[in-house]
């Protein structure tokens, strides 16, 4: 019975420092009261999800590689272009290439973004490798339209996807959202640069026509992902109504790391019949990135608080460009 118990706690240990790992989370108590407990059911179910979001996103991307673009020799935009277009010229397998062209990206993204992003970025990278190098998908079609829209469309969803388990599976947007902060250009721009330079390289050493092809498919992948995470804008502008301002307040400045501000507002009308009562209103704008995080604490601290989210096509000054992605 005794040595039960300890290989029970045995495994227990090593589930808890595997979740902190992929948590990117070293300094928070573990389980040390009832509230604690709950935070960590609640992270449990989160990263439950996004585990699951992210494989698959990579399932996804593999089809879309394996069924449509590598058959037909055709090219996409960003790092997965990149590493095609090597592929096409060179005897280097492409599962080694997605992984070593991405592997800058992840470094940057550590330093950009945070140490959880980069594991779970450099998580999926590696499994669209494995995808790729062991998963036999079969050939759908030679059709080039089909081929490009299709396999636009499966990539874009396998990127979006990935977006919404917070992370990338192409890793020119963390290139384009360093950049944009240090240019002043949008991430839409940067990533536009990128990806005519790759398809001008594809035009002169493959064909044009494999170059129109990709540019398609790159149109594909991106309306996709647009879709599959409701709205790809640089940034976005949330205004969160709640009874516990204050401590939602703290959280964006403690978590997020994120300027806000604040107004006072008085309730109209309360769903459980509350009195009209003065209340503080939050405003903060964050990265699309950022909102699956920001929705997700909310919820941990007032389930009921009332958020509403609206696209911010520009802007200029704040925090939000001075300060690294938490």
């Amino acid at each position: 019975m005794v040595i039960f118990i300890k290989m029970r706690k045995k495994r227990f240990d090593i589930f808890r420092k595997l979740f902190i790992l992929f948590k990117g989370s070293r300094n928070k108590p573990f389980l040390t009261n009832a509230k604690n407990i709950f935070e960590f059911k609640v992270e449990v179910k989160k990263t439950a999800g996004d585990i699951f979001m992210m494989c698959t996103g990579i399932l996804a991307a593999g089809f879309g590689l394996k069924s449509f673009l590598l058959p037909n020799d055709f090219l996409d935009g960003g790092a997965t272009g990149v590493s095609l277009l090597i592929y096409e010229l060179t005897n280097i397998k492409l599962p080694i290439l997605l992984i070593l062209i991405n592997l800058p990206f992840v470094i940057l993204g550590y330093h950009t973004m945070s140490r959880q992003f980069a594991i779970r970025t450099a998580a999926c990278i590696i499994g669209l490798a494995l995808c790729v190098a062991f998963i036999n998908y079969p050939k759908i079609t030679n059709d080039k339209l089909l081929v490009a829209v299709f396999g636009g469309f499966f990539l874009g969803a396998g990127t979006g996807l990935a977006v919404r388990g917070g992370a990338v599976i192409d890793g020119t947007e963390v290139l384009a959202i360093s950049l944009s902060k240090r240019l002043g250009l949008t991430i839409g721009d940067v990533i536009m640069i990128v990806n005519i330079i790759i398809f001008s390289m594809g035009a002169w050493l493959i064909s044009v026509e494999t170059a129109l092809y990709a540019m398609l498919t790159y149109l594909a992948a991106s309306k996709t992902v647009d879709f599959i995470i409701e709205g790809i804008e640089e940034y976005t502008g949330v205004t969160i109504i709640s009874v516990k301002s204050e401590k939602i307040r703290g959280m964006i400045i403690e978590k997020l790391g994120r300027g806000i501000t604040v107004y006072n507002g008085e309730r109209g009308y309360g769903k459980s019949g509350e009195k009209l009562y003065d209340l503080k209103i939050i405003y903060t704008i964050i990265t699309r990135l950022e909102v699956g995080k920001l929705t997700f604490e909310i919820e941990k601290i007032d389930p009921n608080a009332f958020v509403v989210m609206t696209s911010v096509k520009d802007m200029k000054g704040g925090m939000i460009k001075k300060r690294p992605l938490k």
